[in-house]
């Protein structure tokens, strides 16, 4: 008996040193290390596809950034939805896309497909959208956010920019900007 317990107690003893120890990851999270891209596309306008009544148009990552888009990426698109004044100045008010509106004729939605070269971005409507108002086609602004896979299956709130912003660790400065 006395053999059976020194030997659970040295296999106890054994598991218990084998467990302990760090998980492998360096800094907060393990996401020290996450290299993310983030481009703002100014001037974006829209083509009217009367055929299937949606607007349509074509990011290409490489007009904005060498950074290497790989399949495996997350890409998220955020929209400016208007400039809110503080006491301070202007703050930009991003929205994470799809987003929908409502119109006096009917709902609109944005949204949008990627791959690892280029995105294309969509308004559908529940509606005839060949007289939509040009403030919703043209001259938008647009900021894509490239995130390694390793980032996005980590918790964070990706419809706050400023929160997957800190995340990444990049400062409005860092941010690439660019006009159509």
């Amino acid at each position: 008996m006395k053999r059976f317990t020194f030997i659970g107690m040295l296999f106890l003893a054994i598991l218990i040193t084998s467990c302990s120890g760090n998980d492998g990851f360096d800094g907060q999270d393990g996401l020290d290390s996450i290299q993310g891209q983030v481009f703002e596309v100014e001037n974006v306008d829209f083509n009217y596809d009367a055929t299937g009544n949606f607007y349509s148009t074509r990011l290409t990552y490489s007009d904005f950034t060498s950074f290497e888009v790989l399949e495996s990426d997350a890409v998220l698109l955020y929209v400016l939805d208007e400039e809110i004044e503080l006491t301070d100045g202007l703050a930009d008010n991003w929205t994470l896309v799809p987003v929908s509106y409502f119109l006096d004729g009917g709902t609109i939605q944005y949204t949008y497909a990627h791959n690892f070269v280029d995105m294309d971005l969509y308004i559908n409507g529940n509606f005839d959208m060949s007289a939509i108002d040009t403030f919703y086609t043209d001259d938008l602004v647009f900021r894509v956010v490239i995130l390694p896979s390793s980032f996005a299956s980590s918790k964070i709130d990706t419809s706050d920019i400023n929160a997957v912003l800190a995340r990444l660790g990049v400062e409005e400065d860092d941010i690439i900007k660019a006009s159509l």
